[in-house]
């Protein structure tokens, strides 16, 4: 098959009819357009253009091909265009997906303000706490939490989580407060994703760390349920300090164990390649790298 490029400056060539308009056009020597038309006519078996010293003719092969090669060029420079456009701009289809942690209003109102703010943008937001596969299931962008197991996409460091042991005054009155993680086993606690209401939650202080065995009255997937059943009292919650920050701050929450912490939990946005990111993607993860996030800390 004739090489594309040849195929390209020839129609070029055929379009203005002359080598230099289309050495212009092409931003080509003269003599290299020429060796490109004449390199496709070989190939070919076919003259394709008349030379004289005053003007430059096409064959009936010549008009042929051209006629039937036009058309896809066209189409071609149109895809090309479309590609370069969308690198350039933020448009198009923008695939993300969240685990079910981040399915709820705060999230939405950040979708709505980015999609506010890049209205040639649409989102297919997919909410769920499967790793999917970014090739296989054409993923721009997913947001996770804690270690990353495939080494092989490109993750950004977006914030960090770090988990408090809170609980109401109401809660503590007439109680005893835990002054080791071990006495936490004996209390009433509100879980996150809690099997057969019970939970194994993870602590650290320093060095130092431990995991207990915690159960209680309700638990769910969602942190909004949790810190809520932990601020009516139901019991000791582990919530994000964004969660419970000001209200520890004005009262309405007291931070037991004070030493001890959850691990701090990364969140990453990961997708496929660091090379050519598209507009729409770009665009994105600078909004959510700007966004305050009830569920992280900002990394400084």
């Amino acid at each position: 098959m004739a090489d594309l490029n040849d195929i390209a400056v020839f129609a070029k060539v055929a379009q203005f009819e002359s080598f230099s308009r289309a050495a212009h056009a092409l931003g080509m020597p003269v003599s290299t357009v020429s060796r490109k038309v004449s390199a496709l006519e070989e190939q070919l078996g076919v003259t394709l253009l008349q030379r004289t010293t005053r003007k430059l003719t096409l064959t009936s092969q010549g008009r042929a091909y051209y006629q039937q090669c036009s058309e896809p060029l066209v189409q071609l420079e149109d895809a090309e265009r479309v590609l370069v456009q969308a690198q350039r701009r933020p448009e198009g289809l923008l695939r993300i997906s969240v685990p079910v942690i981040m399915g709820q209003e705060p999230f939405y109102d950040f979708i709505s303000s980015f999609l506010k703010a890049f209205p040639q943008i649409q989102v297919d937001l997919v909410v769920t706490n499967v790793f999917l596969d970014l090739i296989a299931e054409n993923v721009d962008v997913a947001i996770r939490f804690g270690e990353l197991q495939d080494s092989s996409i490109i993750a950004q460091r977006i914030g960090k989580s770090v988990r408090y042991v809170v609980a109401t005054p109401g809660y503590l009155g007439g109680r005893d407060r835990p002054a080791k993680p071990e006495d936490l086993a004996r209390h009433r606690c509100v879980l996150m994703n809690g099997r057969n209401n019970e939970a194994e939650w993870h602590l650290v202080n320093g060095r130092r760390a431990v995991k207990i065995q915690v159960s209680g009255p309700i638990a769910s997937r969602d942190f909004q349920a949790v810190s809520a059943f932990t601020y009516k009292g139901h019991g000791i919650g582990l919530l994000p300090s964004t969660y419970c920050d000001e209200r520890i701050e004005s009262g309405e929450l007291v931070r037991l164990l004070p030493d001890w912490s959850s691990p701090e939990i990364f969140v990453h946005a990961v997708y496929q390649t660091r090379r050519f990111l598209p507009a729409k993607l770009q665009a994105f993860l600078d909004a959510l790298k700007a966004w305050k996030s009830p569920l992280w800390i900002k990394l400084r």
